[in-house]
């Protein structure tokens, strides 16, 4: 597996568990919205942020697309 590969999936990994972070929060009886807030503004800003890695890693031609159904 490459390193381009290698990032996305640890990005990925890092969005799934922010995301079981605010659940979790979520779904305590006395949980902190501030934790649930900050876990979600992770979630948003990690995909975003892996958004615009893929984007360049495509211009740089570091990523190359492929077509499905060939």
């Amino acid at each position: 597996m490459d390193l381009s590969r290698l990032i996305a999936v640890l990005i990925l990994v890092a969005i799934v568990v922010s995301l079981g972070s605010a659940l979790r929060q979520l779904s305590k009886p006395g949980g902190d919205p501030q934790r649930m807030l900050r876990a979600l503004t992770w979630r948003v800003g990690l995909s975003v942020g892996l958004f615009l890695l893929l984007l360049i890693g495509w211009k740089a031609g570091v990523i190359q697309p492929h077509a499905f159904g060939k």
